[in-house]
């Protein structure tokens, strides 16, 4: 008898490894060695219904095959596939990857075997290639006509209508007409064809790659979507079907499903002869018995189906291939099957970090241009789905990206494909540029997810454009091909899930100037004479109150100038919030641009610039500081409108969708680098930026200075400036990250509450029926919620549920689940299970809950149920028409309320957390803002010799990239949560003077600061960045400062 039985443990259930041993993934692995001897030619149909001739080692495994059709096709997620063909007993079953493929196919010439979709994923955004989605939309096309995906008419002429789509293009009745009489989809197609030209009618503009997307998402909701069902009978003899699915065993009575048997029920999987045996686990609640029994066939048709449910369990339950049993010593009892091949968390793994370059493809049945085409054409902001990705000539690459014309990925050398044609032309599907032609040599492929984003120009289009002859592209967060300046946000189609290119010529490392020493010797004066270059601390102090002025006064631009700019053009702010916002702000821009003067005439006097031999006077700072900051002390009134003018901005767009759309649209350009309602806080936190700077002045300077009693006056002035503002800053703050925290979340609607205070924010893993998922958390101090990152335009998270934290206890409970790191969470009404991703991340989590819990229970109760409902909508009647047309769900055209969210950045420190696995908390965020810097760095990369001179700026947890300081926009930026920070070590072979290290896998930079102090003052506010620390050290920090 052959069987499976899980590890006993309650981890293995989940799909936790019982050790970190050497994933199947690790760069530098390679598959085994194919065996050489005799070659034999084996028929593969593929999807597309075209025959291809591949030529194996009669000994070589099944693997050896798969990964030669994989290779031949360029599919990077080949994991979901598998080869399946009928036996010498005419049972189809599929190819096993361990045995010799001459074991399992004794007449090859006289065999085809199909490579079609094994793995249905449940959530079809899961694969990230769109070659995969192709593979499967063309799967689907199959079970259609073959009558396997049973479905009511509505959804059959849905389907095919998005089949059209993809093939023949946009809406053309007569054209529909005649491509429908030629092409039979389904098997009773006449009576549908009215409906699925007028579903057709709907797509118009919709790429293959979207018409794709949006058939596998009707048909994954369709209840036989990947279903096959093997004949059966239960112990009563009544005939039944068996199936498997990723979530687990599934029974139907004809075409409906009657039960079902999760993977975290079934304790054991056998089969005796012909008897299939399914043991679950116990429960008191359930009336079946603890043993289930089918009857099946025959004893072949019965291990089939045995084989087939160890593998769906161990490629979507486990977290890595299972490791093969040892030999038995004397005899052997049952089967050795076992699971070969990646897991589909390997996979996704392996995609996410961007181990695999992107190749071109084309569609055997689309008569319109769908290659993943070097052509440009203007992406469409608003598609829930990813444009095909497009690329050009002139693209550069970053660190990490394979060079143009590269080898691509060819099958081994003893295998060898031919084309066999079984139609008038052959398949194109795995159709390959020659060596040597320019689209082999413009194939690219983006880095890693955690390179630096190129920033650019993300204004939506809202008409086509006419494409431009630019010189170079870049790929933008939809996967198209956009001007290079589109924005490159992190991972958010599926064709980029897993870069974030460096595009920018200035940020890259194989086309860039470079500056190496010969920085050095422009600082120094023939004669060896270094005086006008000071090194006393108080002189870079003063330095850095300059370039942060700069910056401040750049963030300032954007409001005064650019925005002011912008709603002068348009008519889409009332007049009310016009004459709060600018007259506030116009007044300080004036002030900082004289103070940034004086700042830089004096360090000019101090270098000797102006005058190589005054000294003395000039070498100081503290009286420019103390005159401007009484100076400021008369903006106050300024100041304090700036809270006020906050609030108005976020109720004038929570009452005006047409300022929404406006504010909206100016975010998404690239002068607009933070979110919009950061910038109206920034006079508030520069305050503070002042208070330290004295600080540090006061601190080092003795008391006989003659600079210490100006910087002491000083820091008196700005200290009570800092303590009246204090109570509104901190209001604010928490007030701004709600409404920044609302942008990214969709299912929610009143997140904004007065009494609401936002603590953490992260990434944990779920416990549910399907195992641990990943989850995005938000915890409040009321309630909270899990969400999950929806694949759409908008790059939303999805709220999927709430937890009150009144009455909630918290617990550890690695022992109970065996998966490290492991907390329950108990609830009034309901439990959740949840996974940090380490030690610490799992003590911050409890901390906070834990804080958070008290706050709750000393409120005055449960907080109300705010997910289901939505509060009044308060627009103004003119747009209430709009707002009622835009709510109609157009079910005909499959259309969902994702797809109709709007643009929004891919970027954000919600997304920053997701891909890397951490968490951030309203501390770190405080902690952030007062770690603000700016200036010159020198930047290495791991594997170039030259240093390139930038002009760096740090904010909210992030290194923007500038040209030079005069720049309004920055040119890439670089997330630094998750990143290490450390000094290189001998045997990188740096040799340098104040150098940090910043590495995150495998990308690592070096930057080179001009001075000690600096380097201690990046090395200070970086760290605050990569390495929180804890709640208690925080609140001390804060204590001690009056902000």
């Amino acid at each position: 008898m052959g069987e499976i039985e899980q590890r006993p443990t309650p981890g293995s259930r989940l799909g936790a490894p019982e050790n970190s041993g050497i994933s199947t993934l690790e760069h530098g692995q390679k598959p085994p060695p194919t065996p050489s001897g005799k070659l034999m030619s084996i028929k593969i149909q593929m999807l597309d219904d075209t025959q291809e001739a591949f030529e194996v080692p009669q000994r070589a495994p099944g693997k050896v095959l798969l990964d030669a059709v994989c290779n031949h096709l360029n599919l990077v997620e080949g994991d979901y596939f598998g080869l399946e063909f009928p036996d010498h007993k005419k049972i189809t079953v599929w190819l096993d990857l361990l045995k010799p493929i001459v074991k399992q196919i004794r007449r090859p010439k006289h065999v085809v075997v199909k490579f079609v979709v094994k793995f249905f994923p449940p959530d079809h955004t899961q694969l990230q290639e769109e070659l995969t989605r192709y593979l499967f939309a063309l799967q689907v096309k199959q079970d259609l006509a073959r009558g396997r995906l049973t479905c009511n008419d509505t959804s059959a002429a849905l389907l095919i209508s998005h089949i059209v789509q993809s093939e023949i293009g946009d809406f053309d009745e007569a054209l529909d007409r005649e491509h429908l009489a030629k092409n039979k989809y389904i098997p009773q197609q006449d009576a549908l064809e009215d409906k699925i030209v007028e579903f057709h009618h709907n797509h118009i503009g919709q790429t293959p790659a979207e018409s794709d997307f949006q058939l596998l998402e009707i048909a994954r909701r369709l209840e036989m979507y990947g279903i096959r069902l093997h004949p059966a009978k239960d112990r009563e003899g009544t005939k039944i079907n068996l199936a498997v699915a990723n979530t687990g065993i599934l029974v139907f009575q004809g075409f409906t499903k009657i039960n079902a048997f999760n993977w975290a029920k079934v304790r054991k999987l056998s089969f005796k002869r012909k008897r299939f045996l399914v043991k679950l686990r116990p429960d008191a609640n359930s009336s079946y018995q603890d043993t289930l029994e089918f009857l099946m066939a025959s004893r072949d048709f019965c291990k089939s189906f045995w084989k087939i449910c160890v593998e769906h369990h161990a490629f979507f339950r486990l977290f890595e291939e299972p490791k093969p049993k040892p030999k038995p010593v004397l005899f052997s009892r049952g089967s050795s099957f076992r699971f070969s091949g990646r897991t589909q968390k390997q996979v996704l793994d392996y995609v996410k970090e961007g181990g695999h370059k992107k190749v071109q493809f084309e569609r055997k049945h689309s008569k319109i241009h769908s290659i993943r085409s070097l052509a440009m054409q203007p992406a469409e902001p608003n598609s829930e789905v990813p444009k095909q990705s497009q690329q050009s000539a002139s693209l550069t690459f970053g660190e990490g990206a394979e060079s143009p014309g590269g080898q691509r990925c060819q099958p081994g050398k003893d295998v060898n494909t031919s084309t066999e044609e079984s139609g008038p032309r052959p398949s194109p599907t795995g159709k390959r540029s020659p060596p040597g032609s320019k689209q082999a040599d413009r194939a690219t492929t983006a880095p890693a997810e955690d390179e630096e984003e190129a920033i650019a120009d993300r204004t939506p289009q809202s008409k086509p454009q006419a494409p431009q002859p630019s010189t170079e592209l870049s790929v933008n967060s939809q996967g198209g091909a956009a001007p290079a300046s589109v924005t490159l946000s992190p991972n958010l189609s599926p064709d980029t899930k897993q870069a974030s290119p460096l595009i920018s010529p200035l940020l890259n490392d194989q086309a860039c100037p470079r500056t190496d020493d010969e920085e050095e010797g422009r600082r120094k004066v023939p004669g060896g004479d270094t005086r006008r270059f000071p090194t006393d601390k108080a002189y870079f102090i003063a330095k850095e109150v300059s370039t942060t002025e700069r910056t401040y006064l750049k963030d300032l631009e954007v409001i005064t100038s650019w925005f002011q700019s912008s709603v002068s053009k348009e008519d889409s702010m009332p007049e009310a919030l016009k004459s709060l916002i600018f007259p506030n702000f116009e007044p300080l821009h004036k002030f900082h641009t004289n103070f940034l003067k004086e700042i830089e005439q004096r360090l000019a006097l101090w270098e000797g610039r102006s005058n190589a031999h005054i000294r003395g006077d000039y070498q100081r700072i503290g009286d420019v500081m103390l005159k401007n900051i009484q100076g400021m002390k008369h903006l106050a009134a300024h100041l304090w409108k700036h809270s006020e003018a906050l609030e108005a901005l976020e109720n004038g767009i929570r009452s005006s969708r047409k300022l929404e759309s406006f504010c909206r649209d100016f975010e998404l350009q690239k002068v607009c680098y933070l979110p919009l309602n950061t910038f109206l806080l920034r006079p508030l936190q520069r305050l503070m930026h002042y208070k330290q700077v004295l600080e540090r002045l006061c601190k080092h300077h003795p008391p006989s200075h003659g600079d210490f009693r100006d910087c002491r006056a000083a820091l008196a002035e700005i200290t009570e400036m800092v303590a009246q503002l204090h109570s509104t800053m901190i209001k604010m703050e928490n007030f701004q990250k709600l409404h920044e925290l609302k942008k990214d979340l969709i299912g929610i609607d009143n997140l904004v509450i007065p009494g609401r205070e936002f603590i953490r924010l992260g990434s944990l893993s779920k416990l549910s029926g399907k195992g641990l998922q990943q989850r995005m958390f938000f915890l409040f101090n009321d309630v909270l919620l899990y969400t999950s990152r929806g694949l759409t335009a908008s790059n939303q998270f999805k709220v999927h549920g709430q937890l009150s934290l009144y009455g909630m206890t918290i617990e550890e409970s690695e022992d109970e689940w065996g998966v490290p790191h492991c907390l329950t969470l108990r609830g009034q009404r309901q439990s959740i299970v949840v996974a940090a991703s380490s030690r610490s991340e799992m003590d911050k989590w409890m901390e906070d809950i834990q804080m958070a819990i008290d706050l709750a229970e000393k409120s005055s109760g449960p907080t109300p149920e705010f997910l289901a409902s939505s509060p009044p909508d308060s627009k103004s009647p003119e747009e209430a028409t709009v707002a009622d047309q835009e709510s109609e769900d157009d079910l005909s055209a499959s259309r969902t309320s994702l797809e109709r969210q709007a643009p929004h950045r891919g970027n954000t420190m919600v997304h920053v957390c997701w891909h890397r696995n951490t968490s951030v908390s309203m501390v770190d965020f405080s902690i952030a803002v007062e770690n603000q810097l700016s200036g010159n760095l020198l930047r290495k990369f791991k594997n170039s010799n030259g240093w390139q001179k930038l002009w760096v700026v740090f904010t909210n947890f992030c290194l923007f990239f500038y040209k030079s300081h005069q720049d309004n926009h920055p040119l890439a930026s670089l997330p630094l949560l998750g990143y290490s920070l450390t000094i290189p070590s001998e045997s990188e072979n740096i040799h340098k003077d104040h150098v940090f290290k910043l590495h995150f896998k495998s990308h690592v930079y070096y930057f080179r600061a001009e001075s000690e102090y600096t380097f201690e003052r990046w090395m200070e506010v970086i760290r605050s960045a990569t390495s929180s620390a804890s709640r208690a050290h925080i609140l001390s920090h804060k204590e001690s400062h009056v902000y």
